[in-house]
């Protein structure tokens, strides 16, 4: 093996038609800046891909230069644990990749130790960074994630009107239905209004969406899970990307949207307002609070020099998560 070499452990399911992860985006960012990167696990079968994360980093991990591994704070919070341990007792070093907004509540059990023996703790957002700030850890630090920021056509808008994107995976605690409120409101003053729903199902939520919109007959059109480029291109169609999750982190969505041009109207969750700063690069409103939703929707729409600078600043804002300045601080860590 090359000089420099990492086996990646974590969830590699975008080609299982899930949302995209760090484990889908980073390993191939790294091999293009040299670096000789095996990842693991794409199988379907959470048994099986378990087995297979476990067994490479027995196999791969004694012979590779670094071992990263994504931590979530659930249910895949396991894989992480266990591969740490197998690092840990073979001495192999391994930087680990933060997740989750509840992920700092493993700080305060028995599972302290796989924190503190990785060689770095990586928070990719604000939000993260400081609820670990406070556990004593010294190997903290902080990395975003980052976007081809070349692969995103900023779309200057001089003229907002209601044609809203939603861009999540239906699931309850992500309140899709919250956006289908919101155009059922727009409808009233504009009848031009349409929603853009764009994700795959996860639970029941779709279907309940699903029939209130045909029951009512409203204008959302259901695309399904788009690929990056598919839903880059729907978009252009649309002048409001609409948040409604009610625990968040850092959605990526949400950075793309605000790579594209797109004013970004967010439930203030999680670590949302470590991202955007209401009124100034977004629009932050009380979770599940519709009023106030529909109220700073039709403020925007009502007032577009004010809907302009705020998507241009909030391009400004993401130009920092660009991966020709995000590599830096991965190569000061690797090389």
């Amino acid at each position: 093996m090359s000089a420099k070499s990492i086996l990646y452990i974590g969830n590699k399911l975008a080609k299982l038609n899930r949302t995209p992860t760090s484990a889908d985006i980073l390993p191939g960012l790294l091999q293009k800046e040299g670096f000789e990167v095996y990842s693991f696990s794409s199988k379907i079968n959470k048994v099986s891909r378990l087995a297979e994360m476990l067994f490479k980093t027995l196999q791969l991990g004694p012979k590779v230069d670094w071992v990263i591994i994504d931590v979530y704070s659930t249910q895949n919070f396991w894989y992480a644990y266990l591969c740490g341990r197998i690092c840990k007792l073979n001495s192999i070093p391994y930087i680990n990749i933060l997740h989750g907004g509840n992920l700092e509540k493993r700080l305060k059990t028995k599972y302290f130790s796989f924190f503190k023996n990785a060689e770095y703790n990586i928070a990719p957002s604000q939000f993260l960074l400081s609820k670990f700030l406070t556990s004593g850890l010294e190997n903290l630090k902080f990395i975003p994630n980052s976007i081809p920021l070349e692969e995103y056509k900023f779309k200057s808008r001089t003229e907002f009107k209601p044609k809203l994107l939603w861009v999540r995976a239906f699931a309850e605690i992500y309140n899709p239905f919250l956006a289908i409120q919101l155009l059922e409101a727009l409808l009233q003053d504009y009848k031009d209004a349409q929603l853009f729903m764009v994700g795959p199902k996860k639970d029941e939520s779709y279907d309940k969406c699903k029939k209130y919109v045909e029951e009512h007959n409203l204008p959302v059109d259901f695309t399904g899970k788009l690929e990056k480029q598919e839903w880059h291109n729907l978009s252009e169609k649309c002048d409001l990307f609409i948040n409604t999750a009610r625990i968040d982190n850092t959605p990526v969505s949400i950075v793309e949207a605000m790579a594209l041009g797109l004013p970004v109207l967010s439930s203030n969750v999680g670590g949302i307002s470590y991202l955007i700063k209401d009124q100034e690069d977004g629009v932050l409103y009380d979770s599940e609070d519709i009023e106030e939703l529909i109220a700073k929707t039709k403020n925007l729409l009502e007032n577009s020099i004010k809907a302009s600078n705020i998507c241009l600043r909030a391009r400004k804002k993401i130009e920092g998560f660009n991966w020709e300045i995000v590599k830096k601080l991965w190569l000061n860590i690797l090389s």
